[in-house]
């Protein structure tokens, strides 16, 4: 098929590694994938990040570097084949909104039936990293993709797509805890909400620049739901993310090291809430991106409690 934009994806940074180093045949995969757009699989891999801290914490043994390498490279991988399957399923809207009707299936830079394939062969990558993990894990980590499969439908049907994104995006909040011991408990799943509230709230403040052209062509989500009241809307879901990710620590046994550094996180949040201009769809993609950022803080508070 012939590429009718002839360049990059409108919402992709300028100048991105894609763009200027990946072969001219390989950079439509590599778009669809979204590796021209690295926050997407960081969010996938910070909660798994969590809660390696956090288990790690709870079982008062060394933080596993190999686990969180192994955990990244998924990320990029499931990210990829997740964001292929939505394009997949969405080639039809996706022509229909400006920021990404220049996608490679829309703009006729890859076929349905190479974006199958494609999704197939990142899928393998994905299933090679879960077999290097204990049993549980494997079966948690099959089990999430019904959500990874339900969510891309999920914004015909409701205004709450951002819940079922969080369900699927928040996944590793559970994987990190079950690879170290094998099984579940209260901190994890706490954990999990925490990541859930949080990622409502990111992808609102994300959804906040389709709110027009979602309008027109009938998607559905949080943004558009809450209207003017996006800021409380948001405050209230990062207000209850940080609750329940201090929960999860103090059953854990955190000690002074986490709380002191858990500040950071909080501060992130707050200046995100603050910042909020649901007219400004650069300051919502910025925003959205220095998600990235509260990860890292977050990450480090919890290992900076197993070293200290």
């Amino acid at each position: 098929m012939q590429d009718r934009n002839g360049g990059s994806v409108a919402d992709a940074p300028k100048g991105n590694w894609v763009d200027r180093f990946a072969p001219d045949a390989a950079k439509p995969y590599l778009r669809m994938s979204r590796l021209d757009r690295p926050i997407g699989y960081q969010l996938l891999f910070w909660p798994c990040a969590f809660s390696l801290g956090l288990v790690s914490i709870a079982t008062q043994t060394q933080f596993n570097w190999w686990y969180l390498l192994l955990f990244f490279v998924g990320a990029i991988a499931m990210r990829g084949a997740g964001c292929t399957f939505n394009d997949i399923v969405d080639r039809d809207i996706d022509d229909k909104v400006a920021r990404t009707r220049s996608r490679p299936i829309p703009s006729g830079q890859v076929s349905v039936k190479q974006a199958a394939v494609w999704l197939v062969a990142q899928s393998l990558v994905g299933l090679a990293i879960l077999l290097q993990f204990n049993g549980f894990s494997i079966l948690l980590g099959v089990a999430s993709l019904i959500l990874v499969a339900i969510y891309p439908f999920m914004k015909r049907v409701t205004y709450w797509p951002q819940l079922f994104l969080g369900l699927a995006f928040s996944w590793g909040a559970l994987m990190g805890w079950a690879t170290v011991t094998g099984s579940l408990a209260w901190p994890a799943i706490i954990l999990y909400l925490g990541c859930i509230a949080w990622t409502i709230g990111y992808d609102t403040i994300y959804a906040l620049q389709d709110v027009e052209d979602d309008a027109l062509i009938g998607v559905k989500s949080t943004a558009r739901l809450v209207g003017a009241n996006v800021k409380p809307f948001v405050a209230g879901f990062y207000g209850l993310a940080a609750i329940l990710w201090l929960v999860a620590a103090v059953l854990s046994d955190a000690q002074l090291p986490f709380y002191g550094l858990y500040v950071g996180t909080l501060a992130l949040l707050t200046w995100q809430v603050l910042s909020i201009d649901r007219t400004d769809g650069a300051r919502s993609l910025m925003l959205f991106k220095s998600n990235h950022w509260l990860g890292f803080a977050l990450t480090f508070a919890l290992v900076a409690d197993t070293l200290l």
